[in-house]
């Protein structure tokens, strides 16, 4: 059986991203589990995937369609980040030393 195969195979096809995760996340930056609308909540899901996928591409190099994803997300995370600079730019500077994303 083929199945059986990928069942057993060096690779985890199982979900990085659960729902107890996804709740962890928001509970820690967007203030509350449930408060999964907020602009740092939602940045730091992407940054939790973006981390993800790059582990992910650094295995598999020829992965084109992973690597487009990737580039899809980056560029949403900058979309937000760039609305909270123009908002609030105390939240925008909490989120960035918070996640560590600029050196």
């Amino acid at each position: 059986m083929q199945l059986k195969a990928l069942q057993t195979s060096k690779y985890d096809f199982g979900m990085y991203l659960t729902t107890e995760k996804k709740a962890e996340i928001f509970a820690e930056y967007g203030g509350s589990a449930k408060d999964t609308g907020s602009s740092e909540g939602q940045v730091a899901l992407f940054s939790f995937r973006i981390s993800h996928l790059t582990g992910h591409l650094k295995q598999n190099k020829k992965d084109h369609n992973t690597e487009r994803s990737l580039i899809t997300l980056v560029g949403k995370r900058r979309k937000l980040l760039n609305y909270l600079k123009k908002t609030d730019i105390t939240r925008y500077r909490a989120i960035i030393e918070k996640l560590g994303l600029r050196k």
